[in-house]
Formats: C-alpha cells, sequence, structure tokens
C-alpha cells in the first residue's frame, strides 16, 4: 500500500506537476469568472517556473546529498579489507524505452552500471548483487535486476557472478530484499552503489534492514558549491532537478517518519 500511495501523492506533489495544476486550476477559475484569484494562480504558477527553472536552488538542494557521504576512491581498495560483495541499486536504465525496444537504454543515473562494473572487475571474487524488480506504476516496465545482468554481461562482467534481487519496488525493499539475498556474515565487506543524492537514504534504509554497507556514490548532478550560484539556460533542466533534489528530500522525511530510516538525514 505504501508503494501506490507514495507513487500517486508524489504525482501530485512535486514541483513541476504541482505548478502545472496550479496552471490549469487558473484557467478554470478564470473560464468561470473568478478572475482574480485565476489570475493570481496564473501569477504564481509562472512565478514558480521562473524560480525553479532558471535559478541555481535545485542545485543548493541536491548538493549536501551528493556530498553527504565521501566519494569512493577506487585505487585505495586495496589497503583495505577484501570485498566480499557489490550491491548495484535500480534506478540507471529508462525501462519503459527498454521494454519497448527490447534492448537496454541508459538514463541520467547510468553512471551507477559502470561504476559497478569498474568495481565488479577490481573485485573479481566478490559476490554481485543487481537489486531492481518493477517499479511502473502506470506502465508495464522491463524488470531492472535481469536487464541490467544483460547489460553488465555485454560490458564483459561474467553472467554467472550476478544475483538478480527483482523483487523491489523502492529503497526500503532495496535494503530488505538485498539482506535476505546476500545473507551477509559477520565481518563481511560490502559495498553499495548508487546515485550519490540518494545516498543518504540508502544508507539509512540499509542500516535499518540491519546490513552494514560502505557507500560507494556515483552519479553526480553538482560541481560542488560552486554550483549554488550556477542556473540554468533551460527551465525544463531546472525543474527536473528541482524534481529530483525534491523528491529526495520529501523521501528522507517520509522514510524518517514511517521508521525506515533511523535518522533524518543519515550521515558516515
Amino acid at each position: 500500500m505504501f508503494f501506490y500511495l507514495a507513487k500517486i501523492i508524489w504525482f501530485v506533489v512535486q514541483p513541476s506537476n504541482a505548478m502545472a495544476i496550479v496552471l490549469g486550476l487558473g484557467i478554470v477559475l478564470l473560464l468561470v469568472g473568478a478572475r482574480r484569484l485565476g489570475g493570481y494562480a496564473i501569477i504564481l504558477s509562472a512565478i514558480g517556473v521562473l524560480i525553479f527553472g532558471f535559478s541555481p536552488i535545485s542545485n543548493i538542494l541536491i548538493q549536501p546529498l551528493e556530498d553527504r557521504f565521501p566519494q569512493y576512491q577506487l585505487s585505495n581498495d586495496g589497503r583495505g579489507a577484501p570485498v566480499d560483495g557489490i550491491i548495484l541499486l535500480g534506478g540507471g536504465l529508462e525501462t519503459i524505452v527498454t521494454t519497448a525496444r527490447g534492448t537496454p537504454a541508459l538514463n541520467e543515473a547510468g553512471d551507477r552500471l559502470t561504476t559497478f562494473a569498474a568495481l565488479a572487475r577490481a573485485h573479481p571474487e566478490a559476490r554481485l548483487i543487481l537489486s531492481g524488480g518493477i517499479g511502473g506504476l502506470f506502465f508495464r516496465d522491463a524488470d531492472e535486476a535481469e536487464v541490467g545482468a544483460q547489460l553488465l554481461a555485454g560490458l564483459g562482467i561474467d553472467p554467472n557472478r550476478l544475483e538478480l534481487e527483482d523483487q523491489s519496488r523502492d529503497t526500503y525493499e532495496n535494503a530488505r530484499f538485498s539482506r535476505r539475498t546476500a545473507n551477509p556474515q559477520p565481518g563481511e565487506r560490502w559495498l553499495m552503489v548508487t546515485s550519490a543524492f540518494h545516498m543518504p537514504r540508502a544508507m539509512g534504509c540499509f542500516r535499518t534492514a540491519g546490513f552494514q554497507v560502505e557507500a560507494v556514490p556515483t552519479d553526480y548532478r553538482t560541481r560542488g558549491r560552486e554550483d549554488w550560484g550556477r542556473g540554468f539556460y533551460a527551465a525544463s533542466e531546472g525543474l527536473r532537478r528541482t524534481d529530483l533534489a525534491t523528491r529526495e528530500w520529501v523521501g528522507l522525511i517520509v522514510y524518517f517518519i514511517t521508521g525506515r530510516t533511523e535518522s533524518l538525514l543519515p550521515s558516515p
């Protein structure tokens, strides 16, 4: 039930959709004669597009999440304990296009898969788990873990090494079902790969699930704090990033309130 409610509510409240809804409401109010209220709604929507579409506010929102966990240095791997397993969280595939075209299609988070592939080559003895099921609500998506395995095999990763966790539909289920699949033993060292902005929520979920993993953030969207002053040339790009950042902050709050994470903003 949580999965379906989250999808439906988020469709309405994500900033770009909310602005479109307010704009539509304004037009309706104008048509029924409520000119003042309709005008206010249209102006509010226009201001929202200008601010969130062109200003750097989305960079200001997302950068603290990206830098919450330090970058992972693959060059330092040999100095630590051997890596027993590596987990890849889904999200790097454009599943609707993949289903239609019959070939893996990457999205903006495709760095997750390339980073995972690099780690897999660096640790040939490590177990490899792909976590991600069918997360679509209105469309029949591809099974992310299965498609990810096909893509990684094409990149030269031995298919026999890949273990698929294909039941999870959100981050909380990623953590629970990955732990069940991995069955980690005391003293084992596991790495977890996901987008940098998503890492705080993911780490919180894995800790709640009782699965201690090391963060391997990837798929950075900002350079750092220097992007606090960098806006966007296309409103669509700014709105897209605003949606992304807002989703993570809202997700952190909701997951904390519902007990899916033990802290509001998990830290290293």
